[in-house]
């Protein structure tokens, strides 16, 4: 059985193989009698300045097991574990069709996770494979020509392709290590699997997109690029097949929904269907650049050892008189701010970074929340509309041919600012942003802001320049599923994702997948026995 060794340190810049030093010193024991080891966590912790280091946890199994556990049982940080048992999935085999709309982190693990259980899908993606989306989103970057079914947000491996890339979460699931594993073996950093706060970049989400395809394909799964979910048949209900393009029947008994926050006609045609579904809070804003070498020297001091990696920050405030919440969203260490909208018509900001984080900006989502109170009605898609206001006040601010609004941050704070700066593509045009949204969130980002320069002394400069406008924080609305995962409303249809309302972020979103794929499994199961 491995032991677990927590709280070990780690000067920055020096090899993760000083741990297994590390321990051959504190417990008197020789190299050789560590049998395998292995680095299970590393976190940086710069709350003190003047001792900046990693915190790491590290695994280990030796060959006198026993007399070493006799020797230091009480020692602290030091637990002697079971070794994990490799998950078990049963073969299944079932009449049901299955069809997952999607290609998502919801979607993709949803499929993964299905082809365990030796079960296939047919998986219809509404974009182009993700070589020929990077070079329409690559035009649309540098000359402003829109195709609204092959951009930042539609396309194979989702929104999350052009990003940051993170693998954080807040969700505490068994399966957080089952993710990182596959995401290795499809091309991921290594490290992913033990960084505190880890990610792949988009530049490397890429190639690791290639390689799921490549097994799905393999394991009897087809994909279907062009694919646009327009319509579902019933047989009272229950599922009995699905539409594409408006012209073409694919019989279906299990669908997984998995649409991404952007796919707003899917949205009308489900609320058309009679599947029900529910407004839900967001947030929107814009985007915030500050140089990167300005927030390594707020977060690390004036003189940093070597070795640190690009300082990131997360902020928030609560605003006791409006309930309203300002938080920075989705920041990007050494990335650029990019235009992800999918609309005709529409500005939307996202941001990004590749794995090596070393472009000259640091740049986050500065956004307010905002709840269906805002939107004026009942209506589940009255958020995707509200949504849709701001996005065209921008497009016209900016100068109607996808340029964003951008303002110095101490002009949008009412004194004297300076120069802008953004690497935002097809790029900028200087423009007052409380005309490009709500006077309550331009407000509560006013206020927010005075709060994050006293918590980050520096944030609040004439060297930041804020961006619009940030609307896709996540889904407007939520596709209403019940216990065993199956829409309330339509029994054999499967919202997954962030894009139905039940994650924010790849990981969370993967994890969502792997769940609705676990409940189509079990409920196979049942079937057969």
């Amino acid at each position: 059985m491995p032991f677990v060794l927590k709280n070990l340190s780690l000067p920055p810049g020096l090899p993760e193989d000083r741990l297994r030093r590390e321990i051959c010193r504190r417990f008197s024991i020789r190299p050789e009698d560590i049998l395998d080891f292995r680095l299970v966590r590393k976190g940086l912790d710069a709350r003190n300045r003047n001792n900046i280091h990693f915190v790491c946890t590290v695994r280990f199994v030796l060959g006198n097991e026993p007399a070493f556990l006799e020797q230091f049982r009480n020692e602290p940080d030091l637990t002697h574990v079971a070794e994990e048992a490799p998950a078990q999935f049963p073969r299944l085999t079932g009449p049901d069709r299955i069809v997952i709309v999607g290609t998502g982190p919801a979607g993709l693990f949803a499929a993964l996770r299905l082809a365990e259980y030796g079960l296939a899908a047919t998986v219809l993606e509404r974009g182009k494979p993700v070589e020929e989306r990077v070079r329409d989103v690559q035009r649309f970057w540098s000359l402003g020509e829109l195709d609204p079914e092959s951009n930042v947000q539609f396309g194979e491996g989702g929104a999350g392709t052009f990003s940051d890339g993170k693998l954080t979460t807040r969700v505490n699931d068994p399966n957080i290590r089952y993710v990182l594993e596959k995401l290795v073996a499809f091309g991921a950093p290594e490290e992913i699997a033990h960084l505190a706060k880890p990610h792949i970049g988009s530049d490397r989400l890429r190639g690791v997109i290639r390689g799921i395809r490549q097994h799905l394909t393999a394991s009897g799964f087809e994909i279907r690029f062009g694919n646009r979910l327009t319509g579902l048949g019933k047989t009272g209900e229950r599922l009995a097949c699905v539409t594409v393009n408006d012209s073409v029947e694919l019989p279906c008994d299990v669908l997984v929904l998995a649409p991404g926050h952007s796919a707003r006609d899917t949205y009308r045609m489900l609320k058309e269907s009679g599947v029900e579904l529910v407004s839900k809070p967001f947030a929107i804003g814009v985007r915030v650049e500050h140089p990167q070498e300005l927030i390594d020297r707020i977060q690390y001091g004036k003189n940093p050892p070597a070795g640190l990696p690009p300082a990131e920050y997360a902020l928030a405030w609560n605003d006791p008189a409006s309930g309203r919440s300002c938080y920075s969203f989705c920041m990007c260490p050494g990335g650029v701010v990019v235009a992800g909208s999918s609309e005709p018509e529409g500005v939307v900001t996202n941001g990004m970074s590749g794995y090596l984080r070393d472009a000259p900006h640091a740049n986050s989502a500065l956004v307010v929340s905002v709840t269906p109170a805002d939107f004026g009605g009942r209506d589940p898609l009255a958020g995707v509309e509200f949504q849709r206001i701001w996005e065209r006040k921008a497009f016209v601010a900016g100068g109607r041919d996808y340029r964003a609004p951008a303002q110095n941050l101490m002009t949008f704070l009412g004194t004297r600012g300076g120069a802008l700066s953004s690497s935002y593509r097809p790029g900028i045009r200087e423009a007052a942003l409380h005309e490009v949204l709500p006077p309550y969130v331009t407000e509560t980002m006013k206020a927010g802001l005075g709060h994050f320069d006293r918590k980050m002394k520096g944030f609040v400069t004439a060297e930041a320049t804020l961006v619009g406008v940030e609307t896709r924080t996540s889904a407007p609305l939520r596709i209403l599923r019940g216990d065993d995962f199956q829409s309330v409303s339509l029994s054999g249809l499967y919202p997954a994702g962030e894009g139905a309302g039940y994650a924010g972020g790849i990981m969370s979103a993967a994890l969502d997948g792997i769940r609705v794929a676990d409940a189509i499994a079990s409920k196979i199961q049942r079937s057969l026995s």
